[in-house]
Parts: C-alpha cells; sequence; structure tokens
C-alpha cells in the first residue's frame, strides 16, 4: 500500500493542501472544525509528513533537544528520572508531528558548553528542554541563549532569567512528608541531601527543615548527611546515620536510588522495615515500587513536566512573540509499605 500524501489529506478532508500544512504544523487562526476534519483524515490515512521537505517550507527543523546529566557519569547509573522526562516530551512532540532527539550531557567536562554549542549548530533544534543539574549552570544557559535557540529550564533552581521554566514544589511537599513522619510519631528523623550542583534538590533540604520546625522538632546537623542521588551515597549516608546512638527511627532521602540504598542497609543490619525504621524518598521511579517493601515517595510529575516544556517551546515556535512562561506542576505523596508508626 503507497504511502498516504498531503493531497489524500486534503481530498478526505475536503479542504486545501494549504490548510493541511497549517493544521499539521499547529499554526493559529484555523477554524476548530476544520482542525479537527484534518485531524481525522491525518489518524484515518496514517499521514506522515516528508521531514526534510516540511524543513525546506518552514525555515526551521522541527526538532526538539532534551539534554539532561549523562547517567554513565555515576557509579550505579538510574534511568528512571531520564525515561520519565523522554516519555513526557516524546509526548508532546508526537502530538505535533515533531521529533525529539535525546542528548545526555556530563556536566564535569570541561568542553560540555562547546559541545553543547556544536550540537545546537549542526541538528538547527528549534527548541531545547534542560534537565537540572544542566539547567542550573549559567554557562550552559549562557551558551543556549547565545545561539538565539529557544530554552525551557527544568527545576532550574534559583531562577532562569528571561527564559521560560518547569518546577515542581519541591520544599512544600518535601515539608509535608516530614510532617507525615512526625504525625507517626518520630522523633528523630533524619535527611539525606542530594547532589549540590542539583539547587532544585537543595529546596527539599529546606522543606524538610520547615517540617520540622512545624511539627515542634529540634534540627540537629547529627541527622543530616550528604549524599549525590546516587544508591550508593545512599547505602553510605545509611551507614552512618544508623550507628548514631539515639539511632533515628525515620530517615528521608532526597531522592528514591538513594532511599533504595538506606534500604539494602537497613536489610542488611537485620532493622526491620517499617516496624523499627521507616524510610522515604522522592521521585516515585520505578525502582521504588519494585523494592521490597515498597518505598513511601513523592511523585515528582516528570512525565508531565516534560510535556508542558516541550509544548511551551512547540506553541513558542508558533507564536514567535509568546512571552516567556514559568510553570509550576505540584507532586504529590504516595504512601506505600516503608512507612509506619514509630517504635515504642
Amino acid at each position: 500500500m503507497s504511502r498516504a500524501t498531503i493531497f489524500d489529506v486534503a481530498e478526505r478532508a475536503g479542504v486545501s493542501i494549504k490548510t493541511v500544512s497549517r493544521v499539521v504544523n499547529r499554526e493559529p487562526n484555523v477554524r476548530e472544525s476544520t482542525r479537527e476534519r484534518v485531524e481525522k483524515a491525518v489518524a484515518d490515512l496514517d499521514y506522515r509528513p516528508d521531514v526534510s521537505a516540511r524543513n525546506l517550507a518552514s525555515h526551521r527543523s522541527h526538532l526538539i533537544g532534551l539534554v539532561y546529566d549523562d547517567p554513565k557519569a555515576y557509579d550505579m547509573p538510574s534511568g528512571g528520572y531520564i525515561l520519565e522526562l523522554q516519555q513526557g516530551a516524546l509526548k508532546a512532540c508526537s502530538e505535533s508531528l515533531s521529533q525529539l532527539l535525546i542528548h545526555p550531557c556530563d556536566f564535569r567536562d570541561e568542553d560540555v558548553a562547546e559541545r553543547l554549542k556544536s550540537l545546537i549548530q549542526q541538528t538547527r533544534l528549534s527548541g531545547i528542554i534542560v534537565a537540572a543539574p544542566l539547567s542550573n549552570m549559567p554557562i550552559i544557559v549562557q551558551t543556549i541563549e547565545n545561539t538565539g535557540t529557544p530554552l525551557v529550564s527544568l527545576s532550574p533552581g534559583d531562577g532562569n532569567g528571561d527564559n521560560a521554566s518547569v518546577t515542581t514544589n519541591d520544599r512544600e511537599v518535601c515539608a509535608e512528608m516530614t510532617r507525615y513522619l512526625a504525625d507517626l510519631g518520630h522523633k528523630h528523623v533524619a535527611f539525606i541531601t542530594g547532589n549540590p550542583d542539583h539547587k532544585a534538590v537543595a529546596f527539599r533540604f529546606l522543606g524538610y527543615k520547615d517540617g520540622l520546625t512545624a511539627s515542634g522538632l529540634e534540627f540537629s546537623e547529627q541527622l543530616v548527611a550528604a549524599g549525590d542521588n546516587s544508591f550508593g551515597s545512599g547505602q553510605a549516608c545509611a551507614e552512618r546515620l544508623l550507628r548514631l546512638d539515639p539511632r533515628p527511627t525515620a530517615i528521608f532521602a532526597a531522592n528514591d536510588d538513594m532511599a533504595a540504598g538506606v534500604l539494602r542497609v537497613a536489610n542488611r543490619m537485620g532493622i526491620d522495615v517499617p516496624g523499627e525504621l521507616s524510610i522515604a524518598g522522592f521521585d516515585d521511579i520505578p525502582l521504588a515500587r519494585q523494592v521490597e517493601p515498597a518505598l513511601t515517595s513523592i511523585r515528582q510529575p516528570l512525565v508531565r513536566m516534560a510535556e508542558r516544556a516541550a509544548n511551551i517551546l512547540l506553541r513558542g515556535n508558533d507564536d514567535p512573540t509568546a512571552d516567556a512562561a514559568s510553570d509550576c506542576v505540584p507532586a504529590d505523596i504516595k504512601i506505600r509499605e516503608s512507612t509506619g508508626p514509630a517504635p515504642d
């Protein structure tokens, strides 16, 4: 069976090929009933526009870039975070008949900015999504701005200049998690911080301190351990925290990989979870539901965040005068078997 053409779609929908092109390119000022008719014809005929011809006609690539921290840079990499980012961005690109280029970057590489500049120049990206911690790094943001490429930052931390951003309510929801643990009777709640290069992760530590204050519990530096977002650092932090006297009855980690590391150490030390120790994490990656007992975690809406970031870029492509947007997608707590009442 031959591949459907734009002429076939136009004939099926009863419109001109120019109208089909405007609908496919998500251009404004198309009557909604006409748009729906064309979209139905596109779906019925399984029409796929020729990307090269489309790019030449519009003088843009219809290619969105997703740039994130290379998980291979860690001793025990976790792909859950990246997969959810990809899923959200792909959903938006698929709906707009655009394409997604995924590009891991090692932010520790001294040449990372030049490599990124070269990538943008070679691919003619029509927009780029930058995930933390790259979105926290001025040299990365400035390099992209200098190419004139529209940019949306995910969880950029303290600010993002004039660029659009999509965040979640890290501080508020971490305060809520800490209050939840305190309400279970835990008076010695420890916290494992994340990589200091992730500015948004720092908000989680502030939320933990807010939650202690709201629950009438004193903050203690002794109950804080410095992790780096990896499973291995979660284990190392747990080794120290679980040898304290008195031992914490709850440990809240700034991400699920570290929380899973705590769970492993607790099992090795013969500490019952949640009978003797409650464990909570952040992100709610698939691993949180796969370990035993399943982890209580904060569900960071990564799929929706990445989808919104891509849609901001796609809307901006249709409307060059659109203002930069800042969007917050709230996170929520998922209670599972790893948390329970404090031991007597």
